[in-house]
């Protein structure tokens, strides 16, 4: 099992389109199986900085999701409503990676 946090900054007045497409896109991994356990989004408070904070079955079962059409196709519309780029951190138990 690994842990991703994915860390981003949405331009104002675009937060609630941004938690909305989370939760669409949380709904549609999780009734695709693709190795997704969980998904939860935080909101800095008083700001627009989020954290997506996931947890996955597996290392390459995350590099297959983050490969695909379906990522491609979130990050790339995403990018309309993000600013800067986006900083992501994979948290691995240690004994996983033997």
């Amino acid at each position: 099992m690994i842990n991703v946090g994915m860390y981003y900054n949405v331009k104002s007045g675009h937060e609630k389109e941004f938690e909305d497409i989370f939760a669409g896109v949380v709904e549609t991994l999780k009734n695709a199986k693709v190795g997704i356990r969980d998904a939860k989004l935080y909101r800095e408070v008083g700001k627009s900085g989020y954290l997506i904070y996931t947890e996955w079955e597996s290392m390459d079962l995350f590099k297959a999701f983050i490969q695909s059409k379906a990522f491609n196709d979130t990050t790339g519309y995403g990018k309309s409503i993000i600013e800067g780029r986006p900083i992501h951190r994979v948290f691995q138990d240690v004994k996983e990676k033997q």
